[in-house]
C-alpha cells in the first residue's frame, strides 16, 4: 500500500506521515533518500534524525530504494524530491530517463507487501525557476508526484500544517 504525502515547504508533510506511521506500526522505519549537500541542509538532516525516537529504524538510500528490506514494515520515505534529484543528477540531468527510472523504482515499491508513506514536494506551486535546469526538474517533479499519486491507495495534500484527502481508496 502506498500514501502518499504532498504540500509545500514546512507545510508538516513529514510530521503528519511520522505521526500516520507510528499509529500503523510500534516500529516504523524511515528512510531517507538525501545527499548532504551543505551545512545548512546537514543541519535540517539532524533536526529530523533528533525528532525521531528509538521505535524508528533508520535506513538511507539515494536510489535503489525498492531494494531496502521493507517488506512487512511500514516505512516513511522522505522524500520524492531528494531522491529524484539524485536520479536526475546520475541520468545527466537527462529527464525521460530520471522519470523511467523512478517509474521503474515506485513500480517496484508498489509490488512490496508493505505500507510505505511516501512524501513529496509540490514545488510547481512555488516560484517560477530561474534556470533551465530548474524549470526541467520542476516539470520532472510534478511528473513524478503525478505517478505516485495514481499509485497509491491514499493521497493527502498538506496545507498548513493541516491534511486535505485528496484520494482514499477503501
Amino acid at each position: 500500500m502506498i500514501i502518499y504525502v504532498t504540500g509545500g515547504v514546512r507545510s508538516g508533510k513529514s510530521r503528519f506521515a511520522m505521526d500516520l506511521a507510528l499509529r500503523k506500526s510500534a516500529s516504523p522505519v524511515y528512510v531517507a533518500t538525501s545527499k548532504i549537500w551543505d551545512e545548512d541542509f546537514a543541519e535540517r538532516v539532524k533536526r529530523h534524525r533528533d525528532e525521531r525516537g528509538p521505535e524508528w529504524t533508520s535506513l538511507e538510500s539515494e536510489r535503489d530504494i525498492h531494494l531496502l528490506p521493507l517488506a512487512g514494515k511500514v516505512a516513511v520515505i522522505d522524500c520524492v524530491t531528494l531522491w529524484l534529484a539524485n536520479l536526475f543528477a546520475a541520468s545527466e540531468y537527462d529527464v525521460e530517463k530520471s522519470l523511467a527510472a523512478f517509474k521503474t523504482e515506485v513500480d517496484a515499491l508498489a509490488a512490496i507487501d508493505a505500507t510505505l508513506i511516501i512524501i513529496s514536494n509540490e514545488i510547481g506551486m512555488g516560484v517560477h525557476a530561474e534556470t533551465a535546469a530548474g524549470r526541467k526538474f520542476t516539470d520532472l517533479q510534478g511528473w513524478a508526484n503525478q505517478y505516485v499519486a495514481a499509485a497509491a491507495q491514499e493521497a493527502i495534500l498538506m496545507v498548513s500544517g493541516l491534511p486535505l484527502t485528496l484520494k482514499s481508496i477503501s
